[in-house]
Parts: structure tokens; sequence; C-alpha cells
């Protein structure tokens, strides 16, 4: 089973960034894709940014496009996600995934690092 190790998360004010990482536990050279998910109080989990691993292809939801950017590094097993210009609705708990098939389905699983944008 792969372990998803996120980090990154924490305190800003709004307008500022902050950066995720997600590491996996095995080489990610065989991975479909990776992508970043979050949940807000009282809310539903909601994709966020991803990127196909082996293009680089990235797709976003609308809310965080032209503020978010994920980014893949190989050799480090590594997924990233600078998010810049963050609002208080970003605010969420933030979950990074895997998949190693092309499929609808995330199978891979981290737990989260919570973000808060607040002044």
């Amino acid at each position: 089973q792969v372990h998803l190790v996120a980090s990154g998360g924490g305190l800003v004010q709004p307008g500022g960034s902050l950066r995720l990482s997600c590491t996996a536990s095995e080489r990610t050279h065989n991975f479909y894709a990776m992508g970043w998910f979050r949940q807000a109080p009282g809310k539903e989990r909601e994709f966020v940014a991803g990127t196909l691993w082996n293009s680089g292809t990235t797709n976003y939801a609308d809310s965080v496009k032209g503020r978010f950017t994920i980014r893949r590094r190989n050799a480090q097993n590594t997924a990233y996600m600078q998010m810049n210009s963050l609002k208080p609705e970003d605010t969420a708990v933030y979950f990074c995934a895997a998949k190693k098939i092309k499929s609808p389905n995330w199978t891979e699983w981290g737990q989260g690092t919570q973000v808060t944008v607040s002044s």
C-alpha cells in the first residue's frame, strides 16, 4: 500500500502564500496521477488540482485557477502545490491523493494538512 505524506499547511493571512508537499513511500514513475483535494467544515471534499505524472498535464478547480500551481518532482517522489493569493474561503483540510491507473477513482490517500487563511 502506498503511503502519501502531506505537509506544509499552516496559518496565513489573506493574500499570503503556502506550499504544500505530498511525498509517496514508493517510486512514483508508475503513477498515473497525483492531486489535491480539500474539505472545509460542513462541506464535502472537493477536487482542487491534479497532474498526470508522465506528461505533467495539470488541471484545476475554477476557484483556484491562476492562484494555485501543482508540480511533480519524479526524483523526489513528490508533488507540490504552490498556493498564492490565499483567501479565507481557501481554509480547509487539504488531502493529497494518487492513482496508478487511468480511472475516475483516486485510490491512494494521504493524511490531511490544515490550511487556515485568516487575519
